[in-house]
């Protein structure tokens, strides 16, 4: 089963006239992920994607993590600089298991507080044809 890690790259970014001015806090923290991501035990089990937009702008920098059959979550409010290490960690959790489920006390300190969503796996859609 593939593993998505997404990451907001307009996250915490400087505005002035409608355009983007320099490095957003996602970009870092994308680039911080995506070097320690080449060493990762479990780099081929995760994608590590970048996102234009993932729509909480007044909660950044915010990752998701994502599987088929697993809960998907959603944090914010994590450090550019700092949380990269943290992210992975909880992403080996997310891994192992097998609903995705993580309880607030077992992930890493940076995402204890920064949950913004916790959403259900989508049920399993069976579709039947009949020939008329």
């Amino acid at each position: 089963m593939k593993h998505t890690l997404f990451v907001c790259t307009s996250c915490a970014s400087t505005w002035s006239d409608g355009k983007r001015v320099g490095e957003s806090g996602g970009e870092k923290l994308f680039k911080q992920l995506s070097s320690l991501h080449q060493n990762w035990e479990l780099a081929e089990q995760f994608s590590l994607e970048p996102i234009a937009c993932m729509s909480a702008c007044n909660r950044p920098c915010t990752v998701s993590l994502t599987a088929a059959g697993k809960y998907t979550y959603l944090f914010g409010d994590l450090s550019p600089e700092t949380a990269a290490t943290a992210v992975l960690q909880c992403a080996t959790q997310y891994y192992a298991k097998p609903d995705g489920f993580l309880p607030c006390q077992e992930r890493p300190e940076p995402l204890k507080k920064g949950l913004l969503a916790r959403i259900p796996p989508a049920p399993e859609i069976n579709f039947t044809t009949t020939d008329s």
